[in-house]
């Protein structure tokens, strides 16, 4: 841990966690010591952080947050208040099953919304935004706007994140930023 960064006296930090400077950890949270937090996080009241989660630079977990065994969080993700993530397909109380933890990705710049559930074993592509209440069963393409139980695709959305792409033909233009995205083979793209 550096020097700027802010854990407040009701966390608990388990010993080897590791924390990267400028990272803020607030009330009643808890980091589990084989996790890894990088660079500039902010991590709200009652997160919850398990062993094998590896969390990337200037990543955003609000309030009621749990990231559980298996997950990625590559850097920039934001993660609304009381979204869920999951690890298990099948639980049951009686049957022991962290051995069949399904890896979940969440790739940089993406945007999770309040009380969104994430089911395990999916990615969720760079700078997609899933909207608030949605229910994510499948892998979601980068840039994608998803919503809905379960969520379906509805658009695109800019990585600037003001603005939904609307694409007219192949080529479409952010009206907050201007960046350029071309749709090639059902995948957006920005243009470089």
């Amino acid at each position: 841990m550096g020097n700027t960064t802010k854990i407040h006296p009701s966390a608990v930090i388990d010993e080897g966690a590791q924390i990267g400077d400028g990272t803020s950890i607030w009330h009643f949270s808890h980091v589990s010591s084989r996790s890894r937090i990088g660079k500039s996080c902010s991590l709200g009241q009652n997160v919850y952080v398990g062993n094998d989660v590896t969390i990337g630079n200037n990543v955003k977990i609000q309030n009621n947050v749990s990231v559980y065994d298996a997950v990625t969080l590559e850097d920039d993700v934001f993660c609304g208040p009381s979204m869920v993530f999951t690890n298990v397909i099948n639980p049951r109380s009686h049957v022991i099953r962290k051995h069949e933890y399904r890896r979940t990705v969440v790739r940089r710049g993406a945007t999770i919304g309040a009380n969104a559930t994430i089911i395990c074993g999916n990615t969720l592509g760079e700078y997609c935004m899933i909207g608030a209440g949605s229910v994510v069963t499948r892998d979601v393409p980068p840039y994608a706007l998803v919503m809905g139980v379960p969520a379906k695709q509805v658009g695109w959305f800019c990585k600037c994140g003001a603005e939904r792409i609307e694409f007219l033909g192949a080529r479409a233009i952010c009206k907050s930023c201007s960046t350029q995205y071309e749709l090639k083979d059902g995948h957006c793209m920005p243009l470089l």
